[in-house]
């Protein structure tokens, strides 16, 4: 049998963070082609969840889909924040009332996105539109475990996005076509999943949370290209990530020190929140995006749809092409959401699916 893998190789690590040196260096060139902000379409029939909407690119990316006229839900640890930042938006706002609700879901405890996707789909409302966007990287920290037993990028960054996305395929059915953008990172590139240790808890690679945070990415990544590929085309619900680039969100202090010298000697180079949003706010409206999804379908290409910082579709690391891999990582996920491993496949039926998780089991 072959020998199970056990991290990058020198070769791919190294090319990893050229790929991500590469693009802190040439972004704003390669995507000087832009608007900034993006110029949208009109948006009035389009509902959208944004997940982690208080604050960077979530932010940005709520109140420009609001201000273009969508139906907004700011799904966020703390809606206090959210009610001042619409109170905010509405008063410098001379266009037509900006639609946007606020609805609490906190991505550390998985029984938050339950209670929340179960409220949401009661409404047997169209969703057209989640964006799950709220992510982690407690720089320099040490390692942290959520109440539900999961290292925390894991859980932010991966699981809790993963059961949200499975659980609202009802209402995503119901709008479709509708879309599930995940908002990933150039990072993923130097990151590797180990299927029996998600948690990083073995002792076999030293945690630091740079290897929390480019993990949880990668394994995002391998999530969304097995989804893509279990959805089919009738269910009209298409899977893109997207990278928003390097933004001044992430200052990272247990980066090679090669790299943190490149962010502090150029903070031209990093993007604003505002031009990090435009990938994600690309993939949510262009309305080529579901024709290029189907056509990875039909080509049977092993990796979802990936958007890069210039709003063009690249290609996601060597390691996320891995489809052994990937299939490890969705029946490992699963198995941590307290999903069944044909979840999937009975909401897209009409079937009930029980999770572990919820408060349907106090």
């Amino acid at each position: 049998m072959a020998k199970r893998k056990q991290g990058l190789g020198w070769i791919e690590w190294l090319r990893g963070w050229m790929y991500v040196i590469y693009e802190m260096l040439f972004q704003r060139i390669t995507a000087s082609h832009l608007h900034n902000p993006l110029e949208l379409p009109p948006l009035s029939d389009l509902t959208c969840i944004v997940t982690g909407s208080t604050s960077g690119i979530g932010r940005e990316i709520a109140r420009q889909l609001a201000e273009a006229g969508a139906h907004i839900v700011m799904a966020v640890r703390n809606p206090k924040a959210a009610h001042e930042l619409i109170n905010q938006w509405s008063a410098s706002w001379h266009g037509l009332p900006l639609n946007i609700e606020v609805m609490q879901l906190d991505l550390l405890s998985l029984d938050s996105v339950v209670t929340f996707a179960n409220a949401w789909n009661a409404r047997l409302a169209p969703l057209h539109v989640l964006i799950n966007n709220a992510g982690i990287f407690s720089i320099g920290e040490p390692q942290k475990f959520s109440k539900d037993g999961f290292e925390e990028h894991m859980q932010v960054n991966h699981l809790a996005p993963a059961l949200l996305s499975i659980l609202l395929l009802p209402s995503l059915i119901r709008g479709s076509p509708s879309r599930i953008i995940n908002v990933n990172s150039v990072m993923h590139y130097v990151g590797f999943v180990d299927t029996e240790d998600m948690n990083a808890v073995s002792g076999k690679r030293k945690y630091s949370s740079l290897l929390g945070y480019t993990s949880s990415k990668l394994a995002q990544v391998m999530f969304s290209s097995v989804l893509h590929k279990r959805l089919p085309v009738e269910a009209g619900v298409n899977v893109v990530c997207v990278s928003p680039g390097i933004v001044h969100t992430n200052v990272a202090r247990d980066l090679p020190r090669i790299v943190q010298a490149a962010y502090h000697l150029i903070p031209y180079f990093i993007f604003s929140a505002q031009e990090g949003s435009r990938s994600a706010l690309f993939s949510a409206t262009d309305p080529q995006i579901p024709e290029y999804c189907e056509l990875l379908k039909a080509d049977e290409w092993p990796v979802c749809a990936f958007i890069s910082q210039d709003c063009r579709p690249t290609n996601p690391s060597e390691e996320a092409h891995s489809v052994e891999t990937s299939f490890e990582v969705w029946e490992k996920t699963l198995e941590m959401i307290g999903l069944p491993s044909d979840a999937v496949e009975r909401l897209i039926e009409g079937k009930e699916v029980k999770c572990r998780y919820g408060t349907q089991n106090d």
